[in-house]
């Protein structure tokens, strides 16, 4: 067995497995320095490749890793009154959900992600979330048990709190943080096999964590506006792509 097969399995390949590296580079580079968007763009581009079945958990442990080294590095601007609130609802969530998330069909499931992204990208939640951490954290960590990546649920509570930009970024993935580490305690409890994906994992959380500390040196000069359209653009072409996977998947 050579170095490049014990880290990416089967399912991937090295030009795969490679791709999605870069990927984990980028999308935490996007996330320090925008303050959103990071974990849509890799939960795309991994449901393009990942089956369905492991697309959630794995992305799940990524997210996990790349907001445990965020929150770290800007421990000092995190504000911690909010989580336990959040924390409360994550938990109830979270639990409802394993009880659905494991009978949806693959197909239900691509189409259910890029469905979300898409909506994620050109809808906003609805302005009350903000006002109710523990109502945010429910539904959010329902949803992301099926969808993955509900960054910008929980960044609409986040945003309430009238945090400046690194307190926003730092608190953020503070939350995140405590909402992965329940999905994937959850998906652990339902059977799923983390351990053929143990060492891609690694690798996969040591770029997110080289595109967290890039992205944090950009942090306070990054709000080009066209930046974020042009990411806006490239998660809708891939999320339409899922969608279209998923309704082939379900016709065969």
């Amino acid at each position: 067995m050579d170095f490049f097969s014990l880290i990416f399995p089967p399912e991937l390949g090295v030009a795969v497995g490679g791709g999605l590296l870069a990927t984990s580079f980028v999308a935490s580079f996007i996330t320090v320095a925008l303050g959103i968007g990071g974990g849509g763009l890799l939960l795309a581009v991994m449901a393009t490749f990942l089956p369905p079945v492991a697309l959630i958990p794995v992305h799940g442990v990524v997210q996990l890793g790349s907001n445990v080294f965020r929150a770290i590095l800007l421990r000092g601007y995190v504000v911690w009154k909010p989580v336990l609130a959040f924390g409360i609802g994550s938990f109830l969530g979270v639990a409802l959900g394993g009880l659905v998330a494991v009978e949806l069909p693959p197909g239900l499931v691509l189409i259910g992600v890029g469905a979300f992204v898409i909506f994620s990208v050109l809808a906003r939640p609805p302005s009350w979330l903000g006002r109710h951490g523990w109502l945010t954290g429910a539904i959010s960590s329902f949803l992301t048990m099926f969808f993955g990546a509900t960054g910008t649920f929980v960044a609409t509570f986040t945003k309430s709190l009238e945090l400046e930009r690194h307190a926003h970024v730092a608190t953020h993935a503070a939350l995140m943080t405590l909402q992965h580490g329940l999905k994937i305690v959850v998906f652990g409890i339902l059977g799923f096999a983390f351990g053929p994906w143990i060492f891609f994992l690694v690798a996969m959380i040591a770029t997110g964590f080289l595109g967290t500390v890039a992205g944090r040196h950009v942090l306070v000069r990054m709000t080009d506006t066209g930046f974020k359209r042009a990411l806006d653009v490239v998660l809708v072409l891939i999320s339409l792509r899922l969608i279209w996977q998923g309704f082939g998947s379900l016709t065969q």
